[in-house]
């Protein structure tokens, strides 16, 4: 079964960052741009994974991490928080509700791919054979 990451971040550019680094990869990646949003999208399907921003508008990631880690039905699922420098100040709050890692803010795609593969088991797309597309 493919592997569902749902990334929650309010900058655009982010989500699609995490997209490119994961479309060579056999996984479903959908985006929210803030944690309100994530909860719909979550009500339409359950992800194997979260990349979750801290500071964002309307509900931010330590709100819907504290929400996600008082659910039994969404408490199980990995997070990987999305973090800056100036997010330091809550870094002892996103570690005691059980965050599964951290990538800073720039990243690579590949130091992304990293922490994720860290977690979840990422296949590779087999490359189209010739003639096919």
């Amino acid at each position: 079964m493919r592997p569902k990451i749902l990334t929650v971040d309010d900058s655009k550019k982010v989500r699609i960052i995490a997209q490119k680094a994961l479309s060579s990869f056999d996984c479903d990646v959908s985006e929210a741009a803030n944690g309100y949003n994530a909860l719909f999208a979550m009500e339409r399907s359950l992800p194997d994974l979260i990349l979750l921003d801290v500071c964002m508008p309307i509900m931010n990631g330590l709100e819907l991490l504290t929400l996600l880690k008082s659910k039994p039905a969404l408490k199980r699922i990995p997070v990987i928080m999305l973090t800056s420098p100036g997010d330091h100040e809550v870094s002892q709050e996103l570690t005691a509700l059980g965050i599964n890692g951290t990538v800073m803010k720039p990243f690579t795609a590949t130091a992304l791919v990293e922490k994720i593969r860290s977690i979840l088991d990422l296949t590779p797309l087999k490359p189209a054979a010739p003639g096919q597309s």
